[in-house]
């Protein structure tokens, strides 16, 4: 649980909107963790001094229209003018106390980094060993007068197959600026391929393998699962963040992504950089998003855009860059298969993708 849903836990206690189980589990809650405990005291605090400003005003409205109405009373006067310097600075009092609380509680640096801390995840590829060996063609070439181009910067993500003519998804952050991209899957296979579409806003890019070496006589194993998923429910993934396919599994914890962007889930998997653009699929073998990113510093606080925003991109694609239409599986062939075959058959449907 973060802070602010801790402190939306803590309004509700307050504004006496829990049922009887919700406050108990709720004060259990701050019994058994000090650090909640004293949120939750400042927190009250916090609250305490806003309602005892609101009385204020509405106290001083009150006497505002009295001396409005008794204008022959000087004594009312005389006690406006008094309680109305009293109340501004009363008021002064509780808006500095206030803002010292949630300064205190972190309550500011938290939202501070909660707006800054979203990491993509592509993955440097051989960075090092590339630096070492430039720097020993440099030493090799000191006295040469013809110096050799560097190496390009290279990238890796995933991605995976929408259809078997050759069409394949990552996300935009992954081929962003791209020279050139080459797509390589389980068995080692190399193919070229090229950016048909992009939407930058949902982080999405579909590719086309170009190679003319490329076949695919399988058909697409998963469908696109359209519908909203239950919280909780098991959800599984397979990426590369290293130079072979790793998988991972977890459950989905949110049904909105980072910053509550409906077009995303948040989801609790081991992810790391190199994920970006891998499938999610639930326990049948649906896809139900794609690995985009997620928040630093939180354990299991990755997110994935939905399929239903994927399906959206793909409609939009103008029809002169395409070879022919992009149909979508309707027949999954995974549902009824232990989880170890699933992923075998998952594998050649799912590429490393190299961005130089």
């Amino acid at each position: 649980m973060n802070q602010t849903e801790f402190l939306t836990l803590a309004d509700r206690y307050l504004g006496g909107e829990m049922t009887a189980k919700e406050r108990l589990e709720f004060e259990s809650l701050c019994r058994e963790d000090a650090e909640w405990n004293s949120q939750f005291l400042s927190h009250k605090e916090f609250v305490s001094d806003l309602r005892k400003h609101e009385n204020r005003k509405e106290f001083i409205a009150t006497l505002d229209q009295v001396v409005k109405n008794t204008s022959t009373e000087p004594i009312v006067l005389r006690m406006w003018r008094k309680l109305k310097i009293n109340a501004v600075a009363a008021a002064a009092v509780a808006v500095i106390s206030s803002l010292a609380t949630l300064y205190l509680t972190g309550y500011f640096s938290t939202i501070r980094k909660t707006t800054t801390e979203y990491s993509a995840l592509k993955r440097e590829i051989n960075n090092v060993k590339r630096n070492v060996n430039a720097h020993h063609n440099a030493i090799r070439n000191i006295n040469s007068k013809e110096n050799p181009a560097p190496t390009p910067l290279q990238f890796g993500a995933t991605g995976f197959m929408l259809t078997k003519d050759g069409y394949v998804v990552t996300n935009f952050h992954v081929v962003s600026g791209a020279d050139s991209i080459h797509l390589q899957n389980n068995k080692g296979e190399i193919y070229r391929a090229a950016v048909i579409h992009v939407d930058e806003e949902k982080d999405l890019a579909i590719l086309h393998i170009s190679d003319t070496s490329f076949s695919m006589s399988q058909n697409i194993p998963y469908t696109f699962k359209r519908q909203g998923l239950d919280l909780g429910e098991g959800i599984f993934t397979i990426g590369y963040p290293r130079d072979e396919a790793v998988y991972g599994e977890g459950y989905l914890s949110s049904s909105t992504g980072y910053s509550g962007d409906t077009t995303a889930y948040q989801i609790s998997v081991p992810v790391n950089p190199g994920n970006s653009g891998g499938p999610v699929l639930d326990k049948q073998g649906n896809v139900i998003g794609i690995i985009s990113g997620k928040q630093k510093g939180i354990d299991g606080a990755a997110f994935a855009i939905k399929t239903k925003a994927l399906i959206e991109t793909l409609n939009r694609i103008p029809k002169d860059s395409l070879k022919g239409n992009i149909v979508l599986s309707s027949k999954n062939s995974l549902s009824n298969l232990p989880r170890t075959e699933q992923i075998k058959k998952l594998q050649d449907f799912i590429y490393m993708v190299k961005v130089y």
